[in-house]
């Protein structure tokens, strides 16, 4: 009698080959696991990532400062009159076109990343000469919107990523 060998019946062979198989690829990802979770970002990125503002105290024609990823961000409360002049100006006019509408959510709130475009100073509110912001290191102007309006900096001061929470609290991040 001899022995005939079947070929779709598992033999102990085909058995080692999968579980050895099996083992390796879990040892891979085992291996792998940590490297790849290394390149996440850490803990306090991740709390930095995004900030809230409580905006309820602020007065009209008020401003507060909060930090966010490092740097600082205006959060002004715009009277009914700078809002007018900011909608009015013609932004065609200005050295980094754009119009007042384009950068606020909310016509009362103006949200505005307090660091200059032209060399990264922190500019002063409330100075200048036309109502907004003022960087005395070079002399850039921006109006009660952050546009630029005149000196060396190329472009308005950026708007972040921001939303409204609830009418008191802002999300920025």
């Amino acid at each position: 009698m001899t022995d005939t060998i079947d070929k779709n019946d598992p033999t102990r062979r085909d058995f080692l080959y999968i579980t050895t198989a099996v083992f390796g690829a879990t040892g891979a990802a085992t291996v792998a696991w940590p490297l790849i979770h290394q390149l996440n970002p850490d803990a306090s990125v991740s709390a930095l990532s995004s900030v809230e503002a409580d905006i309820s105290s602020i007065p009209e024609g008020g401003s507060l400062k909060v930090a966010w990823r490092g740097k600082p961000v205006f959060i002004r409360r715009r009277t009914k009159e700078e809002i007018n002049i900011a909608e009015k100006e013609d932004a065609e006019n200005l050295p980094h076109p754009e119009k007042d509408e384009e950068r606020v959510k909310n016509k009362e709130w103006l949200v505005v990343v307090g660091v200059c475009t032209h060399l990264g100073c922190i500019p002063i509110a409330d100075k200048g000469d036309f109502g907004g912001w003022f960087c005395p290191c070079h002399g850039s102007h921006y109006d009660i919107s952050g546009r630029i309006r005149k000196g060396p900096a190329p472009t308005n001061l950026e708007v972040p990523p921001y939303e409204f929470v609830n009418e008191n609290i802002i999300r920025i991040g």
